[in-house]
């Protein structure tokens, strides 16, 4: 539509332009130059003079360390205490399927609805033991556990950095992230550690001596 319009406005132009005539209208106004800025150069002259005064590289250097301490110490997991009395229950991990589970000619493997537990197939090879490194006291504890289970158990923090952990300790540590396996299971103070029983899982919540 535009380049229509623009088309119309070019043959009206050169249709008069034969009866046209030149003559002096005189000044209207004053004119200047355009004095806004493009807003590129208003931005590199910005960052040019954040640089030349270091502070572009002291803000890089707390983006560099805000994503280092992220690393090295996730966000806390909420909603935990530390355990000051001995707490055991059970979770079954069982699930009910919401759709049909076929194979690749479409055939009905599994009908929806069907309940199945995962411990049936597969078995926890370690216990899982949920810890809060920033407390010495269940620091402690879970070394005892880990111990006491000849390291048959996988340390999981809640809080703390789990890479200073792994060099203490020299064994690899995991971390909880945004506590989705305490949420889970149903854990509110740690240590906790969870175990297999049979066809479920055992959870005892260790007071931290």
């Amino acid at each position: 539509m535009l380049r229509f319009r623009h088309a119309v406005l070019v043959a009206a132009f050169l249709c008069l332009a034969p009866f046209a005539r030149a003559e002096n209208l005189g000044t209207i106004g004053p004119t200047y130059p355009i004095a806004e800025k493009s807003l590129l150069d208003v931005i590199m002259s910005r960052l040019r003079a954040k640089e030349a005064s270091g502070e572009l590289r002291r803000l890089e250097q707390e983006a560099r360390d805000r994503a280092t301490a992220s690393v090295n110490s996730p966000k806390p997991v909420t909603g935990l205490r530390r355990a000051e009395a001995p707490r055991t229950f059970y979770f079954d991990p069982s699930f009910t399927l919401q759709t049909n589970v076929v194979d690749e000619r479409g055939a009905v493997l599994f009908p929806a609805g069907t309940r199945k537990n995962p411990l049936e197939v597969v078995s926890l090879s370690k216990h899982l033991l949920f810890f809060d490194a920033r407390d010495q006291r269940q620091v402690e504890r879970a070394r005892e556990l880990i111990d006491r289970y000849q390291g048959k158990v996988k340390p999981i923090l809640v809080g703390g950095s789990y890479l200073d952990l792994m060099k203490r300790w020299n064994k690899q540590v995991f971390y909880d992230q945004d506590g989705t396996l305490v949420r889970k299971f149903g854990i509110t103070a740690v240590p906790a550690i969870v175990s297999q029983e049979g066809q479920r899982l055992r959870i005892d919540e260790v007071p931290a001596r």
